[in-house]
């Protein structure tokens, strides 16, 4: 996963995660990836917007062993909004427009089946159906 500079500098300055990107929404695209969190979306197409019902997404309500998981009791889905193949996300807040910025606080990350930042059921999304995230956490480095 990379960390936007506004993310960073949030962390560096007293913030956490959990306060920065609660109540944000993940970003499902499908497309070239975006060489880092800073970085404009570019042409890649928004296949999904990931929320809590009509709200937005939260994390647990604390972190256990440098390990910080969605809220068990949030339901994290969306609606297709088009049809392709999923191959990077960002989690970034509702209001975030996709351009380039090094204020915005982004996690970007890759998606596949297994052995991606972010695993999907599958990455081929079609457009009006249902695509749920059960399982999403960010790690700290132990050194």
């Amino acid at each position: 996963m990379k960390l936007s500079t506004g993310l960073r500098n949030a962390l560096l300055s007293g913030g956490s995660l959990k306060a920065s990107l609660d109540g944000g929404e993940i970003r499902i695209y499908s497309g070239t990836v975006p060489a880092d969190a800073d970085a404009s979306i570019g042409s890649a197409t928004l296949l999904v917007t990931i929320k809590n019902g009509g709200s937005g997404i939260n994390f647990a309500s604390s972190a256990a062993s440098g390990v910080l998981n969605k809220a068990s009791a949030e339901t994290w889905s969306g609606t297709n909004a088009a049809t392709g193949t999923a191959s990077f996300f960002r989690h970034v807040l509702s209001a975030d427009t996709g351009a380039s910025s090094t204020s915005a606080v982004r996690i970007q990350g890759t998606t596949a089946v297994a052995g991606a930042d972010l695993n999907l059921t599958s990455v081929s999304l079609t457009s009006g159906a249902t695509q749920t995230i059960d399982f999403y956490s960010v790690a700290m480095p132990a050194g």
